[in-house]
């Protein structure tokens, strides 16, 4: 139904397809970057029956992302 309406306004006002392409792709964006986000980011845990905490399991050399480290002056640095 709501696609039909988004037609039959296309067909009477030819300017607003940019608008619904425009709109429609960043939908269709945002949805697949939420997707990316839960599928492949390590910080979800999908499995709490046979992994409850992921982050106890870490091992020494595992590598953890850090944007900035402070210093004990709490000044804050990029890190290298």
């Amino acid at each position: 139904a709501m696609f039909r309406l988004m037609v039959t306004h296309a067909k009477k006002h030819p300017s607003l397809i940019p608008l619904f392409l425009i709109i429609g792709s960043g939908g269709v964006g945002a949805a697949l970057y939420v997707m990316r986000l839960a599928i492949f980011n390590p910080d979800v845990c999908w499995d709490k029956k046979n992994n409850p905490e992921p982050w106890n399991k870490l091992a020494p050399n595992d590598q953890i992302m850090s944007v900035f480290n402070i210093n004990a002056n709490s000044v804050l640095q990029p890190v290298a």
